[in-house]
């Protein structure tokens, strides 16, 4: 069993267009692998546990993630992951999921938005400038070329540390806005990664015909579910208990479209929500390429495991 911690994660560089590919290559996946239900646990209204298991055919690897937040921890959320052989059991790795999860959060928005935008989107608005929202400029630079106009959402400074991050790329040109409304407004594609919403985000008057919202937390867009034209998900179980789902004008999982099963974007003038939750399929299919690039590089944990059944 291998001990795979972050600084070995990140330490492999793996490029956000490995990522977005990874992503894509488990979401074509889906429908042969085995993906129960997440166990979610809410301890206080801002502290959770999540149990989230895959078992992945195509790989022969299975394996679970365990995430949780605790505000008054640095950081607060953190997650860890268990990969195991399929073949026969044996526990291959514990291995830190904070890398994973960042990463394979950005690339399932990067390729929703590369899927689902319209031909001529120049327009992307962010709010809630943390990891996700870098890990989701990073794969989306990765799968779109040509220049990109960024907007982001002025909120304690994040703007600013946002563009420092970015400013070797010259390809990016940011605007900054004081407030919500006028940061949608003209938006062809509005990626969302705040994590505490208290109402709507916008009028529906804000959204132009033709945009792509991908509320990476779900938060603030209830209102888009009752008129926009088409609505995707990573997974019907995620949505099918929001409020509003079964007025969705037209629903499916996004991992069809990959697999041509349904056409996605038909016109430019359809406004689309994606709805990606996170799908434990995508962290231990990241974790299992992973632990391919090193284990023969770092050494087994011994451990005195059980060779015969026992009795008491």
């Amino acid at each position: 069993m291998k001990i795979i911690d972050f600084e070995t994660i990140r330490n492999l560089s793996i490029s956000p267009a490995d990522c977005v590919k990874w992503v894509e290559t488990a979401l074509r996946m889906k429908y042969d692998s085995c993906l129960p239900h997440k166990i979610s646990m809410t301890i206080e209204p801002d502290v959770f546990f999540n149990t989230m298991p895959s078992y992945l055919p195509s790989c022969g690897r299975f394996g679970v993630k365990v995430v949780s937040r605790f505000p008054k921890r640095e950081p607060a959320l953190v997650s860890d992951i268990l990969l195991y052989d399929a073949t026969n059991g044996d526990f291959l790795a514990l291995m830190d999921g904070s890398w994973i999860t960042a990463m394979r959060t950005g690339a399932v928005a990067a390729l929703s938005i590369q899927y689902l935008r319209t031909s001529s989107a120049r327009e992307y608005a962010f709010m809630g400038l943390g990891n996700t929202a870098r890990a989701t400029l990073l794969c989306l630079m990765a799968v779109l070329e040509g220049p990109l106009n960024i907007r982001l959402l002025s909120y304690k400074g994040q703007e600013l540390e946002f563009t420092k991050r970015f400013k070797e790329y010259s390809r990016l040109n940011f605007s900054i806005f004081e407030n919500v409304e006028d940061l949608i407004t003209g938006a062809d594609v509005v990626v969302s990664c705040v994590t505490v919403a208290h109402g709507q985000f916008a009028s529906d008057t804000c959204f132009k015909p033709g945009v792509l919202v991908v509320p990476v937390h779900t938060r603030g867009f209830q209102n888009c579910d009752l008129f926009f034209d088409q609505v995707f998900a990573d997974d019907v179980a995620h949505v099918e208990g929001f409020k509003y789902f079964n007025q969705f004008k037209q629903f499916d999982e996004f991992a069809r479209i990959l697999l041509k099963q349904n056409p996605g974007r038909t016109s430019d003038q359809e406004r689309i929500l994606a709805y990606n939750i996170g799908i434990a399929l995508h962290d231990i299919y990241f974790a299992s390429q992973v632990y391919d690039k090193v284990k023969d590089s770092l050494p087994d944990i011994s451990s005195d495991k059980l060779s015969e059944k026992f009795w008491v």
